[in-house]
């Protein structure tokens, strides 16, 4: 008998053993209900499982079982507020968007950030200032000379001693003038028609007519097209 109750709980403890080795790491609900029925199957006959611990046991059950179904609506939930918002945002073609210019968020392994910016009158001389989020200056850059309208520029993330940027956030300044020395006015803040809106990248990106694209999150305004007389 002694030998039979050795064996028992032995058989229990590979059980166990097999399912806490398990690749990850962690039980489920069906690893949870096979650990039982092995803890029922070779109990010591001697010591049958005590009834509280046995409903206790049965009671983590019934709140892992209720957990994982929350996740599983709340995942539904989520999903279904995702295609509301992307159907709400395709709403937005056809429709004059005014999205910031002003921010660009660096990736931090090497991939160049545009920024867009529109001058009121052609510059002789056009520089791009990129600061961190703490307001720290971290390169300057010569653009030159500049058409009217809507230009654009790439910054390859890094600083003006050449190093690679940390992924972050940056802010991006644009000053003109003109060659007589006078200001040139810019603007960083882009209206125009919403051609399309994708969603390739992961996230909503809004592309205007006028060939410039920024995430949804940086759209600023939306306004109706004037009605035609």
């Amino acid at each position: 008998m002694v030998a039979s109750v050795s064996t028992s709980t032995s058989t229990t403890q590979s059980s166990a053993n097999s399912l806490v080795s398990s690749s990850d790491k962690s039980l489920g609900k069906q690893d949870f209900l096979t650990l039982l029925i092995a803890q029922l199957k070779n109990q010591d006959p001697l010591k049958p499982q005590d009834d509280s611990a046995f409903v206790a046991q049965l009671a983590q059950f019934s709140g892992l079982e209720q957990q994982m179904q929350s996740n599983t609506s709340l995942s539904s939930i989520i999903t279904q507020l995702q295609g509301q918002s992307n159907a709400q945002l395709t709403t937005l073609v056809g429709k004059n968007a005014t999205i910031q210019g002003r921010l660009v968020t660096l990736d931090g392994n090497g991939g160049g950030v545009p920024a867009t910016f529109r001058l009121d009158a052609a510059s002789t001389k056009t520089t791009a200032t990129i600061q961190d989020s703490n307001g720290k200056t971290v390169r300057t850059v010569d653009l030159g000379a500049r058409n009217v309208g809507i230009a654009q520029f790439t910054w390859d993330g890094r600083n003006s001693a050449g190093d690679l940027q940390p992924a972050g956030t940056y802010s991006v300044t644009i000053s003109a003038s003109s060659s007589s020395g006078a200001p040139v006015s810019v603007t960083q803040d882009i209206s125009g028609t919403v051609s399309s809106v994708s969603f390739e990248k992961g996230y909503p990106v809004i592309n205007l007519q006028n060939g410039v694209s920024a995430p949804a999150s940086e759209l600023l305004r939306v306004e109706s097209p004037p009605s035609n007389p």
